[in-house]
């Protein structure tokens, strides 16, 4: 989550790329990225990762909670890639996309890494399912308010890191947790007959990230404003940040369309 939240304080303050938007603030060149085979790749990589992040962090597995942990990340990722697809397919573009199909599947990891030792399995196949269809109206509603979000990380980590959260006061299932936090008495959410009590810890939490996240982020990018700006100039952007920034090309035998402004082979 606190990625996400990071990600829209500087989408905000920095202001959307140029072409993204027209003046009156439609959208009306989407920026792709240069390879959907790279995208699904560097997820593939991080969906593995996460076997070793949210396993690993019970940091034991004496107790065999492990386990259930690691199918609840197979779960929630899986659900959610399918609720994506489908749900871009049948209400959005009408064919599939893999590039939010890609989000889908991140949205669900990260909507899992929270409530993961505390859910059943069908508790983390309706948390990945939820979070497929969120990350897909979260960046559509992202860009009708003209943040421009490049890769998505405001509706994968933010939303649904949020959503991760709160679904831990409604899907925990009472099985684990006790102690937790000094706290007696195992986790459970509201249906599994814990009331809201859970629920409302996980949204005091949740705001106060949001809250605390905002203000160090503002802070932060007036330092960087200050000592060494956030933006490069037009001309850089247009021109790709590469060779300006980097002293080399990224792509061999690609340029920048100017018209365009996306990638072309030479």
């Amino acid at each position: 989550m606190q990625g996400g939240v990071i990600t829209l304080m500087f989408c905000w303050l920095i202001g959307p790329r140029h072409g993204k938007y027209n003046k009156e603030g439609k959208l009306v060149h989407p920026i792709t990225p240069h390879s959907i085979p790279m995208v699904m790749l560097g997820t593939f990589i991080l969906a593995f990762g996460w076997f070793g992040f949210n396993p690993g962090s019970s940091l034991a597995g004496t107790d065999l909670r492990i386990a259930v942990v690691a199918v609840n990340t197979m779960i929630a990722g899986s659900t959610a890639t399918m609720a994506t697809t489908l749900y871009m397919w049948w209400f959005k573009t009408k064919k599939p996309d893999p590039s939010m199909m890609c989000n889908g599947m991140l949205a669900g990891l990260v909507a899992i890494t929270a409530p993961c030792a505390f859910v059943s399995v069908g508790g983390a196949a309706w948390i990945g399912i939820i979070a497929g269809i969120l990350v897909v109206e979260a960046v559509f509603f992202f860009d009708k308010i003209r943040i421009d979000d490049a890769v998505g990380a405001i509706s994968v980590h933010g939303v649904n890191g949020c959503w991760g959260c709160l679904s831990i006061g409604l899907f925990a299932d009472g099985t684990y947790g006790d102690g937790w936090n000094g706290v007696a008495g195992k986790v459970t959410g509201l249906f599994y007959g814990g009331g809201m009590g859970q629920f409302w810890a996980e949204l005091i939490g949740v705001t106060t990230c949001f809250v605390t996240l905002s203000v160090i982020s503002l802070i932060v990018y007036k330092i960087i404003e200050a000592v060494v700006g956030n933006r490069v100039s037009l001309d850089v952007e247009i021109e790709g940040l590469d060779v300006p920034e980097m002293g080399v090309p990224g792509y061999a035998g690609v340029v920048m369309d100017k018209q365009s402004e996306t990638p072309s082979a030479r």
